[in-house]
């Protein structure tokens, strides 16, 4: 069949989007989303979207992992979905939609797409790093020189290792810059590489930052290997809330594809 599709992407974290109101993607045919996303063979991606009708929300996102497999909650794909619904006139400047980890309220400001992720209550600190879940889980871990850190190899090794080995963790290295600022790189579960950005992993070392006290802002700035996020947030008590992940997210073409 041929597929219309349209490629996103925020902050280099990219996206085949596809509309699927009409029920025409086949979401278990896990091969075929693959193929889509790879780099040599199809369009190539970090992930595949869906645009699904809901019965009282303006929309529903069903993501999956450049493996094919649907996954946990993407931040980025999340904005970029945003602005795929702004772009199909489903919104104006502000949405609530679904995914995977429940409902999300985003608005469009000033060209940016500002995301409401999960509140988030649980953080597990450890002596070399934190662990915590914004929608899909995180390892923290603060590293010196990170612009010549080895992230593959070693996001590889701990993503797959204990405690994480079965359902595996996305890696995330950190690296202040200065009171608000953090440097990010990460290793993505499901991609099985460095991505250019990752929003769920941005908003997991925000909070973890603030939480062992290395900053004390709620509103951060995050540099990525794709340009610059923000996360901002309200502390009450122990729970994180109103956690905002804002930044661009931008179509980049649309096309059509035999698969």
């Amino acid at each position: 069949m041929t597929l219309t599709f349209y490629k996103y992407q925020g902050t280099g974290n990219d996206f085949v989007i596809v509309d699927n109101r009409q029920g025409i993607f086949n979401k278990n045919n896990t091969k075929r989303i693959a193929f889509l996303c790879d780099r040599k063979f199809g369009i190539g991606a970090d992930g595949l979207i869906l645009l699904e009708n809901h019965p009282t929300l303006d929309f529903k996102m069903v993501y999956f992992n450049a493996d094919g497999n649907e996954s946990t909650m993407c931040g980025n794909g999340g904005r970029c979905i945003v602005a795929f619904a702004e772009f199909l006139q489903l919104i104006k400047h502000e949405t609530t939609f679904e995914a995977i980890d429940g409902l999300h309220y985003a608005k469009i400001e000033d060209g940016l797409i500002h995301l409401q992720m999960k509140d988030v209550t649980t953080i597990q600190l450890f002596d070399t790093h934190q662990f915590l879940d914004t929608g899909s889980p995180h390892h923290v871990q603060v590293v010196k020189d990170l612009t010549a850190f080895d992230v593959k190899n070693d996001g590889r090794s701990i993503r797959y290792g204990q405690p994480y080995n079965e359902i595996g963790s996305n890696v995330n290295f950190v690296e202040q810059v200065n009171k608000n600022t953090f440097a990010v790189r990460t290793y993505e579960r499901g991609v099985e590489d460095e991505t250019l950005s990752c929003g769920t992993g941005v908003t997991a070392v925000a909070i973890a930052m603030h939480k062992t006290g290395q900053t004390d802002a709620s509103e951060i700035n995050l540099n990525v290997e794709g340009g610059q996020l923000k996360v901002a947030f309200n502390k009450e008590k122990d729970t994180y809330k109103q956690v905002m992940l804002i930044g661009p997210a931008t179509q980049v073409f649309k096309g059509e594809i035999t698969c």
